[in-house]
């Protein structure tokens, strides 16, 4: 990459795109472990309750990079037609940026799956905090405090390698891993993919931006249809003691493994989404 392509490239909007794509995907990770936390406190109603918080706040914070994403795009399509590029040289080099967004979601999806005992902990604490005081905003401002600061640090630690072994793939459903693939896979590129879209089929850009929303809705609806149900039954027969708490700990853990192939796999359905959004686009302004 030579220096003019490189200041090209770079910029303080995509590198705070990335950061905020990578936290936004940690956190929705670390919100399966409100499950695993449900069924320790037996608290299911207020988990889920703080597990619905945290996948709509991770899920509406999704369009805070947006307006990043709306200035690379900007400055993408005034390159066209201020230097030398060509219209497929800047469409190449904003698919990497794109890219760059995607996989710094999935290095977010890796740091929470890490950080999955430490969110259990947090969710265990954030029900005993919601129950003493009643309200979620107090309880999530305990974690204001520097003590309980200090507690949670003390929980973060790299997991051995021997302990995956335990979490055991016969008691999880295989149709909920695969419907988690698809959906995370989905989730990972819908803003980016419109966005791409609009570069790559200029005449149709503001049909195609507008269509970011509507793809991150069927990605939404597909969790609460295929993941979301059958995560939660399996939770409650937990609860009732019709399965080990163990079963739950190796569900969280594989929605988490097969949300980082999902991301891995968005990788390869970015340009093929861009160009149906872009396809989809032209096809409603045909319409009169």
């Amino acid at each position: 990459m030579s220096a003019a392509t490189y200041a090209t490239f770079w910029s303080s909007q995509l590198l705070l795109a990335m950061f905020l794509n990578a936290i936004l995907q940690s956190v929705q990770i670390g919100a399966y472990a409100a499950r695993v936390a449900g069924v320790q406190t037996g608290r299911i109603g207020t988990s889920i309750s703080l597990f619905n918080l945290f996948v709509t706040a991770s899920r509406f914070a999704n369009m805070f990079y947006a307006p990043m994403l709306g200035t690379i795009s900007d400055r993408a399509a005034l390159q066209v037609g201020s230097s030398s590029a060509t219209a497929a040289q800047v469409a190449t080099q904003f698919e990497w940026q794109m890219r760059a967004i995607v996989f710094a979601g999935t290095l977010g999806t890796i740091v929470g799956a890490i950080l999955l005992p430490t969110f259990i902990y947090l969710f265990v604490r954030g029900v005993a905090a919601f129950e003493r005081r009643g309200s979620i905003p107090q309880a999530l401002g305990r974690l204001l405090n520097p003590r309980v600061m200090l507690d949670v640090l003390k929980t973060v630690e790299l997991p051995a390698l021997r302990s995956i072994g335990r979490f055991s793939l016969r008691h999880v459903p295989m149709k909920l891993l695969i419907g988690n693939v698809v959906v995370t896979g989905i989730y990972a590129i819908g803003v980016v993919a419109s966005y791409y879209a609009s570069i790559i089929q200029p005449e149709v850009a503001r049909t195609a931006l507008s269509a970011s929303g509507l793809v991150n809705g069927i990605a939404t609806i597909s969790f609460a249809l295929i993941v979301d149900p059958t995560s939660a039954f399996l939770v409650d027969q937990a609860a009732k003691g019709e399965r080990p708490v163990e079963h739950v700990k190796s569900m969280v853990f594989y929605l988490a493994l097969t949300a980082i192939i999902g991301t891995l796999l968005s990788q390869l359905i970015l340009y093929p989404a861009a160009l149906l959004i872009g396809n989809a686009a032209k096809i409603i302004n045909l319409l009169h």
